[in-house]
């Protein structure tokens, strides 16, 4: 991090002072910071001459002395109190009085830090993020007693360094940690309950949600030392709540020296400490669900039922992908609606070149268009995408158990609902999983397969095996609310809504944070706007429901919007007017 600071001010022509506490170390900063621009050169981001430019800007000191005559100092040790008030209170002594005084902390109170020197109003956080050459965000972090001209200085810096800044208060974990670390603690006791396994997890989040890395993969990036410490101190700082108490798992690994790439194990197992490459690891810290079980039974014939649109994009995977399917729709006017918004999709694939029109043709004629259930008698498996109201699916169920053969494997697609609710409908709950696809289906490639304490082995792997057939990644979880992407997703939008209701942060600020700061395709705000308040609301109210988390409550804020009618994009008033657009 240290070296990557020095890079950000050089690349943009400022001169830098790189101050270590040894000849070793300060060695090893200046080969960090070599090689990092050597790569750049490389890949054709950065002119040699402008690389030996950037170098000829930095000078290389041991010891703090060499620092009396800078205008700012930022500090880039690691995360203990303890050891930056020293850094500090030395800092205060040698620097002259006007320097400013910049601490890179990600967690710590930045006013615990300033009142280590006399001069705590020319104190501020300057937090950026690794990699600090690359990543545009910096979050300005200002305590009470920090003059407005430090703050407006700071500010105009970051300009100046081509970063967004934010310009926070002293919070615990600022925005992006306090909203990311929950997130990735609440991954890690998924993975310690043995509910899925950590390649499911993080391929959950990543294709769920789009994003860059999964929990337990930037855990180990970040280093599981790292991340204790950070969840620590914001469980201490933020009012104990309960999502940012480090999962015991967290602490046994650090302990035990799991601590990511840098150690060379953490959650995965890498080919060396430091490096990304992975290595096959039978020995994971926690054992998870089991690995596919052989007796998968055959299915060639698949009904779909359903008329709206996570129906039609199902009858349009499942045909795609060779299977015979039967569209039922229970209503005799829908069986032509639903065939036209499939070849209607099918049509738009045919123009991006995703098809010709040879196979979308072939596709349709492999869907029989019906409204009558009977129709489903000799089906091999049965996918229910209707209405997501519990009696509805499951009156739907109890219909199927009397029409369909035996060993048939029902599938629900729902979202929220207990699967288990819909298999104890039946006389056959071991046949009865849930198949979570994600809207639109043509395009996303996540199915989540959910079994419940009844659901058979054979159902199991039929399941999986029919996803895997379909082209797609099936992770597989047990039967609780929001399975994976939900039951981690929809309590980080939660957290960011609290945020909001803190007056901590803005709407803008904080979805600058996530995009800028952790990659995020979208930032919190926008993509509640996007999924529905209402729809957000209602799923946080089963996950709190299901475990009585205090910490999983629904921000009243949201509670207060939805029922106000700001519903989001499609209502056209959430977070932000939509109506202009």
């Amino acid at each position: 991090m240290g070296a990557g600071i020095v890079e950000v001010f050089a690349r943009n022509g400022i001169d830098v002072l790189a101050v270590e506490i040894s000849d070793a170390a300060l060695e090893r900063g200046r080969a960090v910071l070599v090689g990092s621009t050597d790569r750049a050169v490389a890949k054709g981001k950065l002119a040699p001459a402008d690389r030996d430019a950037l170098l000829g800007r930095v000078s290389f000191e041991v010891g703090l002395a060499a620092l009396r005559d800078v205008d700012l100092v930022v500090e880039a040790v690691p995360e203990r109190l303890d050891l930056k008030q020293r850094l500090f209170a030395e800092l205060d002594r040698v620097c002259k009085p006007s320097a400013i005084l910049a601490t890179n902390t990600s967690s710590l109170s930045v006013t615990d830090i300033s009142v280590a020197t006399q001069r705590p109003d020319q104190v501020i956080g300057i937090h950026f993020f690794n990699p600090a050459p690359v990543m545009k965000l910096v979050e300005v972090v200002r305590t009470v007693v920090t003059a407005p001209e430090v703050v407006a200085g700071v500010e105009a810096l970051c300009g100046r360094l081509g970063k967004v800044d934010v310009t926070i208060n002293d919070r615990a974990g600022f925005i992006a940690n306090a909203l990311l670390f929950g997130y990735l603690n609440q991954a890690v006791t998924m993975y310690e309950a043995r509910y899925a396994s950590r390649e499911d997890i993080d391929a959950a989040m990543k294709l769920g949600c789009g994003l860059p890395m999964g929990p337990l993969a930037l855990l180990d990036l970040i280093g599981l030392d790292t991340a204790y410490e950070v969840l620590d101190t914001m469980y201490r700082r933020g009012g104990r709540d309960r999502r940012h108490a480090p999962a015991p798992l967290i602490k046994q690994m650090v302990t035990a020296g799991l601590l990511g790439r840098k150690s060379g194990r953490g959650f995965y197992t890498y080919a060396k400490p430091g490096s990304p490459a992975l290595v096959p690891d039978e020995h994971t810290p926690n054992a998870t669900v089991p690995a596919a079980a052989d007796g998968a039974r055959g299915i060639a014939k698949v009904g779909v039922v359903g008329s709206g649109t996570m129906a039609t994009g199902i009858i349009e995977v499942f045909a795609k992908a060779g299977y015979e399917v039967v569209s039922v729709t229970r209503d005799a006017e829908k069986p032509e609606h639903v065939r036209e918004a499939v070849k209607g999709s099918l049509d738009k694939a045919v123009v991006r070149g995703e098809l010709t029109e040879a196979e979308r043709d072939a596709t349709l004629d492999r869907v029989n268009w019906s409204a009558t259930l009977e129709h489903l008698a000799d089906v091999d498996l049965v996918v229910e995408a209707v209405a997501e109201e519990l009696s509805v699916k499951q009156d739907l169920f109890a219909t199927l158990d009397e029409i369909c053969k035996p060993g048939v494997l029902l599938a629900t697609t729902t979202s929220s609902l207990p699967v288990i609710k819909c298999a104890m409908a039946t006389q056959r709950p071991a046949d009865v999983v849930g198949l979570h696809f994600f809207n639109p289906a043509p395009a996303m490639p996540l199915v989540e397969v959910v079994h419940t304490i009844r659901t058979s082995p054979e159902a199991l792997a039929t399941a999986r095996a029919v996803v895997a057939a379909l082209g797609r990644t099936g992770v597989v979880c047990a039967d609780r609310a929001g399975f994976v992407v939900n039951a981690l997703l929809f309590p980080y939008l939660n957290d960011a809504v609290r945020m909001l209701e803190a007056s901590y942060s803005t709407v803008d600020d904080i979805d600058h944070a996530m995009k800028l700061g952790c990659g995020y395709p979208m930032g919190p705000f926008e993509l509640l706007d996007a999924v529905g308040l209402d729809v957000a609301l209602a799923s946080q109210r089963e996950l709190y429901r299901e475990v009585r988390e205090p910490g999983l409550a629904p921000a009243p804020l949201l509670e207060h919007l939805v029922t106000a009618g700001y519903l989001g994009r499609e209502a056209g008033r959430g977070f932000r007017d939509h109506t202009a657009r």
